[in-house]
């Protein structure tokens, strides 16, 4: 105590100073994304969301494109501040939200649910594929729009806190390749050990406080829980029936460990009533919805308006560029028929897969199954990686269709399909699939994984490594039924790493250690029972020697 003196009409007035300690649990405080593995690491959630104001890039929808807002990257407490301050420039123009997001603060994606219910924007779910510049990026100014692009929906996500700030759409939108998820929320206590300084008089033998003053914060550690409490729940629950989602989802959340992801089907989500719609993102984005007479809310003119680098006049055609760069920048898929003359007139016939994987080779890969029908060719894939999500996009629809995957190279026969004069016969090209020195690295390996048998002979090159996003990478490898071996041997790894053969078939990657010949070699179509890639191609006279129909 340090006395001091003061004179007030002529009494004596003693004053005292009086230092508190105060251990105070504050909370909750923390991402409510999803837990790591480890209970005490980080959650890896990647950058902060980013919005943007896009034009489609769409061929010949100008002067009156469609435009929506991206909405990209983790939600953090910033987040719903970030989109304040973009909506203001909107002019109340009602555009459409597509949302890609690992999660993030719960409290900040319930703020930004509300935000887009009050502003009755309509959401989906859904990658924004910039064609020019992109939020973020130094110098970034297109003309009127500030960003040009195009959207899919393959390998987009809505996990953990995410799927809250979708409920706040007016329409809802998830396609079928769009992977929403929930878990358990993840609340942290932060414990701060408060100083006070508290300000008294004594007045008639009775202490008289003045004032309290906080003069020091001591952080003093923290703590996790990974239940739900009841003041969170009965919050979660009230914001649910605002946003007109049954309770179903909560229950959903709350039966899910912190430590899994749960993806809703889509079934699941109308039932929910989570989506109102269980189309693809062009619902709400599709160039069609600008046409005359029917033109859509988020639809804008600017006569003029051409984006930098995007049209190409007849005159001047794009360069040409080497196949083999091509190949780096985009995986190509075409069927391709065994030329041994061992198998002639019955040979093998297989999908080829060569190139990087891109954020357009689900779509691709989609065209060419749906030009197939019920046919079932192996896939023969080449590749060095690329995007995690169309890998793992890619992978499930290979193993939807139950298709056989083998790491090879096919070396194309009289010409290359990538030629302008290169046409198939009968819907495929020739040529003669190899495997010595081919690589599939990094998300080529989760690409394999989704083949019902899949072959990397002893030649073949197949390396892994840590590419982020563990828990849905650990999910994909549960539903490709792909043991927890694998996952483990993939977090192991610090950097890119060939696996042996050995292993490979340990941890179930590989079905066999057979080369890609157990599914593309010339004598195949002699087993029994004959392979479904095997198909008889009539020769030059059977045509003319078949009897006349009438």
């Amino acid at each position: 105590m340090v006395p001091r003196r003061f004179f007030h009409r002529r009494a004596l007035w003693p004053l005292a100073l009086t230092w508190l300690l105060a251990l105070l649990a504050a909370g909750p405080a923390g991402p409510a994304g999803p837990a790591a593995f480890a209970a005490d690491a980080a959650p890896d959630l990647g950058p902060t969301m980013r919005f943007g104001i896009v034009r489609s890039n769409a061929p010949g929808c100008e002067p009156i494109c469609p435009e929506w807002i991206s909405a990209e990257g983790s939600i953090e407490a910033g987040t719903p501040a970030l989109f304040k301050r973009m909506l203001k420039t909107l002019g109340g123009r009602k555009l459409p939200v597509v949302v890609d997001s690992p999660g993030g603060n719960v409290e900040a994606a319930l703020t930004l649910g509300r935000l887009i219910r009050k502003n009755k924007f309509d959401i989906a779910i859904g990658k924004t594929v910039f064609s020019s510049c992109q939020p973020g990026a130094k110098g970034c100014q297109d003309r009127d729009a500030r960003y040009f692009g195009d959207v899919i929906d393959y390998g987009a996500m809505c996990n953990s806190a995410c799927p809250l700030m979708f409920a706040g759409g007016i329409r809802r939108v998830a396609g079928e390749w769009a992977y929403l998820g929930v878990h358990q929320i993840t609340t942290t206590y932060i414990r701060t050990k408060l100083q006070y300084r508290t300000t008294y008089r004594v007045v008639g033998g009775k202490k008289k406080i003045l004032n309290t003053k906080i003069v020091s914060r001591k952080n003093a550690g923290s703590y996790k829980t990974y239940e739900m409490s009841k003041s969170v729940e009965k919050k979660l629950a009230a914001y649910l029936k605002q946003m007109g989602i049954e309770q179903s989802m909560l229950e959903t959340m709350k039966g899910t460990p912190a430590s899994e992801i749960h993806q809703i089907a889509l079934d699941d989500m109308l039932a929910m009533k989570l989506v109102t719609s269980t189309d693809a993102v062009g619902l709400l984005t599709a160039a069609s919805l600008c046409e005359p007479g029917r033109l859509a809310a988020n639809c804008r003119e600017v006569p003029g308006n051409k984006p930098d680098g995007l049209t190409a006049t007849a005159a001047t055609p794009p360069p040409i560029e080497p196949e083999a760069a091509r190949r780096d920048e985009d995986m190509r898929f075409v069927v391709v028929r065994g030329t041994n003359p061992l198998c002639n007139p019955d040979c093998p016939e297989w999908i080829s897969a060569e190139g990087a994987i891109t954020a357009q080779t689900p779509q691709k890969l989609r065209q060419l199954l749906a030009m197939l029908g019920k046919r079932q060719l192996p896939v023969v894939v080449s590749s060095r990686g690329g995007d995690l999500f169309s890998a793992l996009a890619v992978g499930r629809l290979i193993h939807e269709k139950k298709l056989d995957v083998a790491v090879g190279r096919t070396d194309f026969v009289g010409c290359d399909p990538g030629a302008w004069n290169c046409l198939a016969k009968d819907g495929a090209y020739a040529g003669l699939s190899i495997d010595a020195g081919v690589e599939c690295d990094s998300a080529c390996a989760l690409m394999l994984a989704g083949g019902i048998r899949r072959f990397v002979g002893p030649q073949a090159r197949l390396s892994l490594y840590p590419m982020g996003q563990k828990q849905m990478v650990k999910a994909y490898l549960e539903e490709m039924a792909i043991g927890p071996a694998l996952f483990a041997a993939i977090e192991r790894r610090s950097v890119e790493r060939r696996l042996e053969p050995g292993m490979m078939l340990k941890v179930g990657l590989t079905t066999s250690l057979q080369s890609v010949d157990a599914l593309t070699g010339a004598t195949i179509c002699e087993a029994v029972p004959r392979p479904e890639n095997c198909r008889i191609r009539p020769s030059a006279n059977a045509e003319a020697d078949a009897p006349a129909k009438l």
